[in-house]
């Protein structure tokens, strides 16, 4: 087994840096990661479900008075380049995982509650989009309400809410993604806007059931420490005071 060491061991303090990926990191990493496959397969049988239990469309105030677009290109690339920015993030600074896959597990726990709950059917003029063979388990027929197009990026931005840049891309997206799916047809008005409301909940609700998450995602995310990759995996050291961004 692999012992990770710190970046610099000379240092002269008597207590070295927390590691990066020490023994608790590592067993939140896997619990957050359980947690994830575990919503995302809720999540898969939920759409099954309301999709094979669809019922007829309903009008809305909003599609009944707007043209169907095409957004096939906002609809699917757009989310997989927020994932792999999101992922990107995650492995710069993997103390922020444990609380993002818990928060978004959660997430998707309770959009797969409510999915199943009421079985309205796509809007007839939706747009046309093509999925990949990986989308297909993550996008169906009848999982509307509420949207995870635009709850997904909201719930990331309040996350990163400290980071002036990310919070602006990831607001961005949720914008833009929000615009698509009703321009496109793809979801009810409802599920757009409840989304805002719903995430800000979730978001509330996994500080408080992964606190110690939460603060380590904090930590991270601060502004005195930096994150180096050594030949023996992801450690952090103290930034010196002569380092840009440091008081």
């Amino acid at each position: 087994m692999v012992n990770f060491q710190p970046a610099y061991p000379n240092t002269q303090s008597s207590n070295p840096p927390v590691l990066a990926l020490d023994r608790h990191l590592l067993l939140e990493i896997g619990i957050s990661v359980v947690l994830l496959a575990l919503s995302l397969v809720s999540n898969f049988y939920a759409g099954m479900f309301a999709t094979e239990n669809v019922s007829n469309p309903v009008t809305d105030i909003i599609l009944d008075n707007v043209p169907v677009i095409n957004v096939d290109f906002a609809f699917v690339e757009g989310p997989l380049f927020l994932w792999m920015l999101v992922g990107v993030l995650l492995v710069l600074r993997p103390g922020r995982i444990p609380f993002v896959f818990k928060g978004l597990a959660l997430f998707i726990l309770v959009r797969s509650g409510f999915i199943i709950l009421t079985h309205l059917g796509p809007f007839p003029t939706g747009s046309k989009f093509d999925v990949g063979e990986p989308m297909r388990f993550f996008t169906f027929r009848g999982d509307f309400f509420f949207s995870g197009h635009t709850g997904s990026p909201f719930l990331l931005a309040l996350m990163f809410w400290k980071d002036p840049k990310l919070r602006l891309a990831f607001l961005g997206a949720t914008a833009l993604f929000g615009a698509a799916v009703l321009l496109g047809h793809l979801h009810y008005s409802i599920d757009v806007f409840a989304a805002f409301f719903i995430s800000y909940g979730i978001h509330d609700l996994a500080r408080f059931l992964f606190r110690r998450d939460w603060e380590l995602f904090d930590g991270a995310c601060g502004a005195n420490e930096r994150w180096q990759l050594s030949r023996l995996g992801l450690v952090r050291r103290p930034r010196s005071i002569s380092e840009p961004g440091v008081e």
